[in-house]
């Protein structure tokens, strides 16, 4: 396949916009586009003015300076290599629907420069209905992704790891959701600590806060432990919802201590093996950088970070926190959203419990479940999904939102912090990609068996 050569944009030239990462009040026109009139009445209605403006305005009028890139050879394959057997549960004209769409998502993304690559995989318990790949793994000339890429999860790492974990320790009566934290982790004292729960830690409202710089205090991995283990609360708890990295870490100090294991060990042999997700990993080794999507550039550590974690505290923690570190690819993603459709199950082998993933996937707060994040019409849900529903976001571009009543998966990759955070475009594409594709799940016209 040929290709121009791609340059970095100049960072000045990259059009940045202020949509928060994980949440967006409204979908862009090309959502618009494809949601039919049966559905109008789900969109709140104050906005739906804002919805026909935005209709009628072009996708993004300043995007010419990046040229389109080409999508991955295999970017309309049903099915990622070696995840399900053949056969779908939508109609022909669905499908076709669903990939079209997720096509003009990604490509309009690309030439706005949201992201230097990414790919998208949509599917149901037992069939990829399409997987598309647009763009490269980096600015410069680089490959272009595919269902082998391995990308930084960032705060994806909470649900496909940590979550997972705390869920099987919480079926096998190991540990107590309303449990107080001291009782597991004894030394974590200070003020109103011990009111702390494991439910607190999971649902963010343990009152510690979102997180604190301590990588401009010290690269040692045992100071930052330290530092973390001991940051006091800001709040009462259970008074308030503050998606907190700290929490998710303490958590994750709980897995180790009641499993006696590293939780990069624990999560190995307990999740991601029996899934069969045998390229998710913390630390992945110098051997397959050429398969990782870079992330920012960041002059600490030497320029383009590559094969490293993005985050700054889970890199000088040594590169494995429950809060980020997790490197995967679409396909083990994939793997990852069927085993929950299929109740904890994949390829015979029992992962999950079915009881708990109920119990985890349910809303506890606002928009959090235990662990999970669920649609509240302003995040990366997008508007059309059910009360069943969640997923999560990850700092660098990804995301994953799972429908079991509507058995239907939407994985979206991404390493959109290269070269810089700054470029917050993701928000918007997220919740583009889920109303584009849910609006043709819920069309009956499309749906209907012909």
């Amino acid at each position: 396949m040929s290709r121009g050569k791609l340059q970095r944009p100049p960072l000045a030239t990259l059009d940045f916009v202020s949509d928060p990462l994980t949440s967006t009040t409204a979908p862009l026109a090309a959502t618009l586009d494809v949601i039919p009139a049966h559905l109008a009445s789900r969109y709140n209605a104050p906005m739906r003015p804002l919805y026909v403006l935005l209709a009628a305005l072009p996708f993004s009028a300043a995007c010419a300076h990046t040229a389109p890139r080409n999508a991955a050879p295999n970017a309309n394959s049903n099915a990622a290599s070696g995840v399900v057997a053949q056969g779908g549960a939508f109609p022909t004209r669905a499908e076709a629907a669903i990939r079209d769409s997720v096509k003009q998502v990604l490509d309009r993304a690309a030439r706005d420069s949201a992201f230097p690559g990414a790919i998208a995989v949509v599917g149901t318990r037992d069939h990829v209905v399409t997987e598309y790949a647009v763009g490269h793994l980096d600015w410069a000339p680089s490959p272009v992704p595919n269902d082998r890429t391995l990308w930084d999860l960032a705060s994806l790492t909470k649900v496909i790891g940590l979550t997972n974990g705390m869920m099987q320790l919480v079926a096998e009566k190991k540990v107590d959701l309303d449990a107080p934290v001291q009782r597991y982790l004894p030394n974590w004292t200070g003020p109103n600590k011990n009111r702390v729960t494991i439910r607190n830690l999971l649902t963010h409202t343990s009152g510690l806060p979102a997180f604190k710089a301590y990588d401009e205090i010290t690269h040692d991995p045992d100071s930052l432990a330290k530092l973390m283990f001991n940051t006091p609360l800001d709040t009462t708890p259970g008074a308030k919802m503050v998606y907190s990295d700290i929490g998710a870490y303490m958590a994750g100090r709980v897995l180790e201590k009641v499993t006696g294991q590293p939780l990069d060990l624990y999560l190995h042999e307990h999740v991601f093996e029996p899934a069969g997700m045998h390229d998710t990993q913390y630390k992945p080794p110098a051997s397959l950088i050429p398969r990782i999507a870079p992330t920012e550039v960041d002059p600490r550590r030497g320029g383009l970070v590559r094969g490293k974690v993005h985050d700054e505290r889970a890199y000088y923690l040594g590169g494995v926190s429950a809060h980020a570190g997790l490197f995967s690819d679409a396909h083990d993603l994939t793997r990852f959203a069927q085993m929950y459709l299929h109740g904890g199950e994949i390829g015979g082998v029992r992962v999950l419990p079915r009881d708990e993933i109920r119990v985890f996937t349910t809303r506890q707060v606002q928009d959090r479940a235990l662990g999970w994040q669920k649609p509240d019409g302003n995040n990366s849900a997008g508007h059309l999904m059910s009360e069943q529903a969640f997923g999560h976001t990850g700092f660098t571009g990804t995301s994953i939102w799972i429908d079991p009543p509507r058995d239907i998966f939407i994985i979206l990759l991404t390493n959109r912090v290269n070269p810089t955070r700054a470029n917050t475009k993701i928000g918007r594409v997220r919740v583009q990609l889920a109303d584009a594709v849910m609006s043709t799940v819920l069309n009956p016209q499309l749906m209907s068996k012909p």
